[in-house]
């Protein structure tokens, strides 16, 4: 059943991928270059065996790339004399696992030079990285440009941590995504892990009156205070975003559910019905969340980025 239902989520988007960014196909290098998605794999699976952390790095660089004018691998582009980068904008510091998608490049441009964008390579490595934690596999829509712009300063357009339900409706509606998009694609934090920073709002000085946020559960907030005390100098101190962290399930729903979240945008998926709504949806049905996810990650992987060129090193402008 797991696997029609993946099957039947690539399928129903095809109509979509095609009118909304039409360069985009599955077989788009059937000829070209045959073997690209067999090279990503192996790259991102070699990366994996060293590090348990490269699956949640690639979704979430994916997840900011498409953010910002389109999925074109400006996030990969590194900083220059005259420009910071979005990869060197706050939100995006900590991103890593850069040089996953170096070896893939190298990979494919050993076998199809200067035929696969950078862009693209991305989208594969972070279905992959799905896939190769547990989760469902689909087929992506190809045929991105890279583009030549990105600047730290655009950063600010992601969905913070701290948003609000509106705040979020907002972020998402921009880019032609609906409210079932937020939901699913926010249990890509099966994979993550939060640095302290990023949730220090929840569990000191919350407000006036109260300390934690009393959404949290006391016990589960008790974990986090000690994890993350209110002058924390530790940089790398944190928390997973769920306790199976390695694996792709749908424990992210289930923890939100029992006040077990780690961001302020995680707890709001419960403050409107429709959202709350699906979040059980998903804490029930393993199933049904990798449905709405593939459907989710296809058609945010598809908006257009603009881009102009193929590059033959991910982290420079041709």
């Amino acid at each position: 059943m797991r696997a029609l239902a993946v099957v039947l989520g690539s399928a129903i988007l095809l109509a979509y991928v095609a009118s909304s960014a039409g360069a985009l196909s599955l077989d788009y290098y059937d000829q070209t270059c045959p073997k690209l998605e067999y090279s990503v794999r192996g790259a991102v699976k070699k990366a994996m065996k060293n590090d348990n952390t490269v699956p949640a790095a690639l979704l979430r660089m994916h997840f900011h790339d498409c953010f910002i004018r389109g999925c074109d691998g400006s996030v990969l582009l590194n900083s220059t004399a005259k420009n910071t980068a979005e990869k060197d904008g706050p939100p995006n510091i900590s991103l890593h696992a850069f040089y996953v998608i170096d070896l893939a490049k190298e990979a494919v441009e050993a076998q199809c030079p200067g035929v696969v964008s950078c862009a693209d390579i991305l989208a594969l490595a972070a279905r992959d990285a799905v896939a190769l934690s547990g989760g469902p596999h689909w087929d992506v829509p190809k045929g991105r440009k890279d583009g030549r712009i990105s600047k730290a300063n655009d950063t600010s357009q992601l969905p913070a941590p701290t948003f609000n339900i509106s705040q979020l409706q907002q972020s998402f509606s921009q880019r032609g995504l609906s409210m079932e998009d937020l939901v699913a694609l926010s249990g890509g934090h099966t994979l993550g892990f939060a640095h302290c920073s990023s949730f220090q709002n929840r569990i000191h000085n919350f407000n006036s009156v109260d300390d934690i946020d009393p959404s949290l559960h006391p016990s589960f907030a008790a974990q986090l205070r000690k994890v993350c005390p209110a002058h924390n100098t530790v940089r790398s101190a944190g928390s997973t975003l769920d306790p199976t962290v390695t694996k792709f399930d749908n424990v992210y729903y289930k923890m939100l559910l029992q006040g077990k979240s780690i961001f302020t945008s995680d707890q709001a998926l419960l403050t409107v019905p429709k959202t709350k709504a699906l979040v059980s949806k998903f804490a029930e049905s393993q199933e049904e969340f990798e449905k709405a996810f593939v459907k989710s990650m296809i058609k945010m992987s598809s908006l257009s980025g603009g881009g102009q060129e193929i590059r033959l090193n991910c982290r420079v402008v041709r």
